[in-house]
Formats: structure tokens, C-alpha cells, sequence
């Protein structure tokens, strides 16, 4: 019985990384449109800032999700990245028609589950008081 609260625990903080990561993607996404809409900001800019929006976002909130538990922080946040991008690439994949891995989608999942690993050791590793 115990065994599966703790599943239910890291279910639950696994999602709620999931949520946190997606809003503040969303909210620096659409800070990135305005300035692109209203600025002589290059397009040439688009996919670094995009990767680092998702980097950002995934250890935000990889970390915050994984405060609250001692143990499996690197693990927990593993998942919060893999899934992150997963659910990122069939999103798009569903929209766009299509899917490819090219060497930028390669770039991206690297990059999901190593912050989101990074996020879930410093979640672990912060004190929550």
C-alpha cells in the first residue's frame, strides 16, 4: 500500500512538472512572438531562443515539482523532460502533418532530459520550509 502512494506521489509531481514547464513555455512563447511581431528583432533568432525557452522552462519546472520530495529527484526529473518533449513533438507533429528528426529535434531531447534532470536535482536538494 505504501509502494503505491509513493507511485501516486511521483505521478502526481510528474504532472504537475508537465503543467508548470507547458505554462511557462506558452507564457515565454507568446513574449517572444510580440517582440517579434513589434521589433526589427531578426527571425534569424527563433530556434536558439526556442530552445532556451524550453531548457528554462523544463528545469523551472522539473525543480519546483521536485521540492517537495527527498529521493528520485534526477529520476522524476528525467521523465519530466523526456515526456515534456515527447508530448512537444507529437503536438506538432499533429498540427504540421509531419515528423522528422532532424539534428535540431535531436538537439531538443538531449536538451529536455538533461534540464529536466538538472531541475529535479536542485528540486531535491532545495529545502522546503
Amino acid at each position: 500500500m505504501e509502494n503505491a502512494d509513493v507511485n501516486n506521489k511521483s505521478l502526481i509531481n510528474i504532472l504537475k512538472g508537465l503543467g508548470i514547464a507547458f505554462i511557462i513555455t506558452f507564457v515565454f512563447l507568446l513574449i517572444l512572438s510580440i517582440v517579434l511581431t513589434y521589433t526589427n528583432v531578426s527571425e534569424n533568432i527563433i530556434n536558439p531562443t526556442i530552445i532556451i525557452i524550453t531548457a528554462l522552462s523544463i528545469l523551472i519546472g522539473s525543480s519546483i515539482s521536485n521540492i517537495k520530495i527527498k529521493k528520485n529527484g534526477l529520476i522524476n526529473g528525467g521523465i519530466i523532460g523526456g515526456v515534456y518533449i515527447v508530448l512537444l513533438y507529437l503536438f506538432s507533429s499533429v498540427f504540421s502533418m509531419q515528423f522528422s528528426l532532424t539534428i535540431q529535434s535531436i538537439i531538443m531531447i538531449i536538451t529536455g532530459i538533461v534540464f529536466g534532470i538538472l531541475g529535479g536535482i536542485i528540486g531535491v536538494n532545495i529545502s522546503s520550509k
